[in-house]
C-alpha cells in the first residue's frame, strides 16, 4: 500500500515556474515507478511524465518535454515535478500515481494522489 499527497500547485502567470511534489507514505516507495498525470475541465486524464523506480529513466509527453522536469528522492520518499515555461494550456489539476511497471496508461495505476491544482493565467 503507497499512500500518495501531492502539493505545489497553484496560480502562475504563463511563462513563469512551479514545482509540485508528490510524498509518499510506506516503506516501499521504492518499488513503484511515479507517474504524473493531470485533467483540465472538461477533458480527460493526460499523461504528464513518469519516472522509474531508481530515477534513472524517464519519458515526457511530447506536450511537456523540455520544459518539464521529474525527479526523485527515494530517501525522502518523494517525486518532484519542475514545470518551467507554464502554458495557459497547462492548467489542470496535476495528479502523481504509483505502478510498479511504468506506462503512460493511466488505467493501470495502482495508487493515486488526491491531485493538486495548477492555474496558469496567460
Amino acid at each position: 500500500q503507497v499512500h500518495l499527497v501531492e502539493s505545489g500547485g497553484g496560480l502562475v502567470q504563463a511563462g513563469g515556474s512551479l514545482r509540485l511534489s508528490c510524498a509518499a507514505s510506506g516503506r516501499t516507495f521504492g518499488n513503484y515507478a511515479i507517474g504524473w498525470f493531470r485533467q483540465a475541465p472538461g477533458k480527460g486524464r493526460e499523461f504528464v511524465v513518469h519516472i522509474s523506480q531508481s530515477g534513472d529513466s524517464s519519458y515526457y509527453a511530447d506536450s511537456v518535454k523540455g520544459r518539464f522536469t521529474i525527479s526523485r528522492d527515494n530517501a525522502k520518499n518523494t517525486v518532484y515535478l519542475q514545470m518551467n515555461s507554464l502554458k495557459y494550456e497547462d492548467t489542470a489539476v496535476y495528479f502523481c500515481a504509483a505502478i510498479t511497471r511504468a506506462t503512460t496508461d493511466w488505467t493501470s495505476y495502482d495508487y493515486w494522489g488526491q491531485g493538486t491544482q495548477v492555474t496558469v493565467s496567460s
